[in-house]
């Protein structure tokens, strides 16, 4: 029985036209080939980042969670923070997941938790591999923060108990 189709038999026939024309093939290929070393320019310049600008502000909001939140709770937001600190230090995070992390540290400053909230999803979805280690700290840390009493959040009455009673319904002043 003869050999597969695929092998020819005689080592002077021409190579099969399945291949295709070679002028398609590279001129698809050329301007991706082009675009990846222009791509990853610009993705370097864009985020200037400094870890420093994303972890000085959650390790500040680990700090006001610090009285209200239990310690094991704590110390494991702060280990994974410290994941995160040297992944950032190694060069292992992505231009668009330190951008994102960027975004995210300015949401929760702001208190737009929703939107923190968002911003972990989508780098959880679009990036588990590169953030599966230390999001669930940061997830954590965001979920904390949101339901510290108002006025701890930014970091700077982490070293004073809530003064302003929690048990005082917020939406109805004229309770009598």
């Amino acid at each position: 029985p003869p050999g597969p189709p695929s092998a020819p038999a005689d080592p002077a026939a021409p190579p099969p036209r399945a291949l295709g024309p070679p002028p398609q093939g590279s001129a698809g290929a050329a301007p991706r080939a082009e675009a990846r070393p222009s791509a990853a320019g610009p993705e370097q310049e864009e985020c200037s980042v400094s870890a420093d600008t994303v972890l000085a502000p959650l390790r500040a909001a680990l700090d006001a969670c610090r009285a209200t939140v239990q310690k094991q709770v704590c110390n494991d937001i702060g280990r994974r923070l410290t994941v995160l600190e040297d992944a950032w230090a190694q060069g292992k995070l992505s231009a668009p997941v330190r951008k994102r992390m960027n975004l995210l540290v300015q949401e929760l400053q702001q208190q737009h938790w929703d939107a923190a909230d968002e911003i972990h999803r989508s780098l959880m979805v679009d990036h588990v591999n590169e953030v599966s280690q230390w999001m669930v700290g940061v997830k954590r840390l965001i979920a904390e923060t949101r339901d510290l009493p108002s006025g701890q959040t930014d970091g700077s009455a982490d070293t004073e108990p809530a003064t302003e009673p929690v048990t005082e319904p917020v939406t109805e002043p004229a309770a009598e």
